[in-house]
């Protein structure tokens, strides 16, 4: 057996950084094992799916300043938060995420990597009698690192929560969150008086977004102009009510007299043709306090699938697109509950390839068009007999026969059609 000594005492730098190196080697496996156990742990960092993302990018730079650190043994005083922990502080200061559950997800996340660490040690070469010393050393080293990292967080996310605060607490928005919340009755005219907005006409709401960070110089005057331009194009009966929900982000409303089944069409096309156009998700046309709210909340439910799918393309994505409220309905309990439940119901044509893609399309318009052959060789532009061999092969694929339980199996292709890989189950053919 092979230890590491100098002068009679073991060489703890030496053995540190070697099981450093060796933990360097997985280190995507380290990330994507203490991004679980954070997210399992701390229900508040599961809020948000787009913070989500930022948790794991925030994960995989703390890990990699640590193990970095260890195995070259710099000084916890020369240890700089990565700037994805930086961000992602920030982030969570914007959504109103409690200072504790920023705190705690690094406690959480040092408990899994100290004993990541330990079990590497103890599969080491180095002699039962210096692991413990080797152990003493590693554990003050990490609470040393982490407590300098997590100072510069907790730093990051006070001064950004002030300045978040001083930026967000107008009258005009803080009244719109509390029409938003519901728990009083609200005064109507005082409320429009207030906000600017007239919240007994019909309302068209939208969420805006940027999809990453320093996408724009100026992203909310960005978005601002955005929602200004769409309303003039969408003939809105009045100035748009726009209000910031984080610097990246905004939700807005278009003002209507009268109720416009072409309002959202004229959105869609016109961000659709718009130069380095924002992400967009689009509610309804509703009436009142309650129409305020629900087109808001609808929308709010079509971006949770846009963020969820991580598709680029879905630039624009509206309530009333045939099935996405299905989906944004199911997504409440969770993607990984969603792929899940899409997993059992479909068996094998759930998996992830294209060939069960054209199979699922298939057996999706199939379906829909009242299990006709014809009228669905005709949406497919394919010949009859095409579709009923691929039905066949479809049904095959699930391995049982769709009887009672059609409308679970349509539901299921919808959820396919809108969310795409994150629901589907790996193909490891």
């Amino acid at each position: 057996m092979t230890t590491f000594r100098r002068d009679g005492d073991v060489d703890v730098s030496r053995c540190i950084a070697k099981i450093a190196a060796r933990m360097n080697e997985r280190v995507t496996n380290v990330n994507v094992g203490i991004s679980r156990v954070i997210e399992d742990e701390i229900p508040e960092l599961r809020a948000d799916v787009h913070t989500i993302e930022l948790l794991g990018a925030s994960v995989h730079g703390n890990i990699n300043t640590l193990l970095h650190a260890l195995q070259h043994d710099i000084p916890a005083a020369r240890i700089h938060a990565p700037v994805a922990a930086i961000e992602y502080s920030r982030r969570l200061a914007q959504h109103d995420v409690p200072l504790n559950a920023l705190v705690r997800a690094y406690h959480v996340g040092q408990r899994r990597l100290t004993k990541m660490v330990f079990a590497d040690l103890l599969a080491s070469d180095i002699a039962p009698v210096d692991q413990v010393i080797v152990m003493e050393a590693i554990s003050t080293r990490l609470f040393e690192y982490l407590d300098q990292i997590i100072q510069q967080v907790v730093a990051a996310y006070e001064g950004e929560r002030e300045q978040w605060l001083d930026d967000r607490n107008s009258a005009r928005a803080l009244r719109v969150r509390e029409v938003l919340a519901g728990k009083r009755t609200v005064d109507i005219g005082a409320a429009t008086e207030s906000i600017r907005y007239p919240l007994h006409w019909f309302h068209l709401a939208l969420i805006v977004w940027y999809p990453g960070a320093g996408a724009h110089v100026d992203e909310l005057a960005g978005l601002q102009r955005f929602v200004r331009e769409s309303a003039e194009v969408a003939d809105a009966a009045a100035r748009p009510l726009f209000v910031a929900d984080d610097r990246m982000s905004a939700w807005a409303w278009l003002p209507y007299r009268s109720a416009q089944p072409d309002a959202v069409a004229k959105v869609r096309g016109f961000a659709a043709g718009y130069p380095d156009a924002p992400r967009v998700a689009i509610g309804t046309v509703a009436s009142g306090v309650s129409g305020f709210r629900r087109s808001h909340r609808l929308a709010q439910g079509v971006r949770s699938v846009a963020l969820a799918r991580g598709d680029a393309e879905s630039s624009i994505i509206a309530a009333g697109d045939p099935g996405l409220s299905v989906a944004a309905a199911l997504l409440g309990g969770g993607i990984a509950e969603v792929k899940e439940w899409v997993c059992e119901v479909l068996g094998d044509l759930a998996t992830d390839n294209k060939n069960d893609a054209w199979l699922r399309e298939t057996l999706r318009v199939f379906l829909r068009t009242g299990s006709s052959y014809k009228a669905a060789a005709a949406e497919l532009d394919l010949h009859s007999n095409s579709v009923k061999y691929r039905v066949g092969r479809a049904v095959s694929r699930r391995g049982r026969p769709i009887t009672e339980d059609r409308l679970d199996v349509e539901l299921a292709l919808l959820v396919c059609q809108w969310y795409g890989s994150p629901v589907l189950c790996p193909d490891t053919a």
